[in-house]
């Protein structure tokens, strides 16, 4: 959502009018996102403030996925306060836990201690001991209205590194996130489309996942990326202001 409805809570010009749209032309909608900072119901209040008309269960976070696949299991969790209320069902504990999952990095007096030396060696010290590593994401940088910020996978590369261990992704680009997606959607793959601003995240999971892609020049696109990276999407517009009509081209 972030980059393609929005940035840093301001609507991108021509978003309300778009989902508007969609609705009206039959599509079935499901809102994806790799943002930590919230929980599920907080982030649709926000989306709803900013215009966007959804259900607080049309839209997916990582931290919703992430209770599905820990459940049960004894869990140290390094992730924002706002995103604990998705993670039902799992054991917070501090120490002897199972796996570790690692949330996501954000200025701030209480948000800034997450990924302190202290915690992260205490991460480290679990994964010694034979916890697996999860993340709800692992992306490099994330775009803000103040320009681009380091996100998750610099601390996530770095106890991969340490620990000699391989994190699980459970947010996008991961085939549990996008099928996490479908199956509420109840679609098949190849007759729905992923709408993102981000090549690795966005389309590459999608694609991966058997999907059509659409990426968006808006957050995180940078022209650059097309001529560089192996992944090219099925189509590229302006903003998703013109989504509706580019579908309606193309379907």
């Amino acid at each position: 959502m972030d980059g393609v409805l929005h940035v840093s809570g301001t609507p991108i010009a021509g978003a309300t009018a778009a989902v508007r749209r969609l609705r009206e032309d039959g599509h079935r909608i499901r809102f994806v996102t790799n943002s930590t900072t919230s929980s599920r119901a907080q982030l649709a209040e926000q989306m709803r403030e900013m215009g966007i008309d959804l259900e607080d269960d049309e839209l997916q976070t990582t931290g919703s996925v992430a209770s599905r696949v820990l459940k049960g299991r004894r869990v140290l969790a390094l992730t924002m306060p706002g995103i604990l209320d998705d993670l039902e069902g799992l054991q917070l504990v501090g120490m002897n836990v199972d796996a570790v999952l690692i949330g996501g990095a954000d200025e701030g007096e209480e948000t800034g201690r997450i990924f302190s030396y202290l915690n992260l060696n205490r991460a480290f010290h679990e994964l010694e001991g034979g916890a697996e590593l999860y993340c709800l994401h692992k992306n490099k940088w994330w775009q803000t209205g103040d320009g681009p910020r380091l996100d998750t996978g610099a601390f996530v590369a770095g106890l991969e590194y340490a620990a000699d261990i391989e994190a699980t992704v459970l947010g996008k680009p991961s085939a549990t996130y996008f099928g996490a997606a479908l199956e509420a959607l109840d679609a098949e793959p190849a007759l729905a489309w992923m709408v993102g601003d981000d090549l690795e995240g966005d389309c590459m999971g999608g694609q991966r996942h058997g999907m059509r892609t659409v990426l968006v020049r808006t957050g995180k696109f940078r022209p650059d990326e097309i001529d560089r990276s192996s992944v090219q999407p099925d189509g590229i517009i302006s903003s998703i202001a013109q989504l509706p009509d580019w579908l309606e081209r193309n379907l």
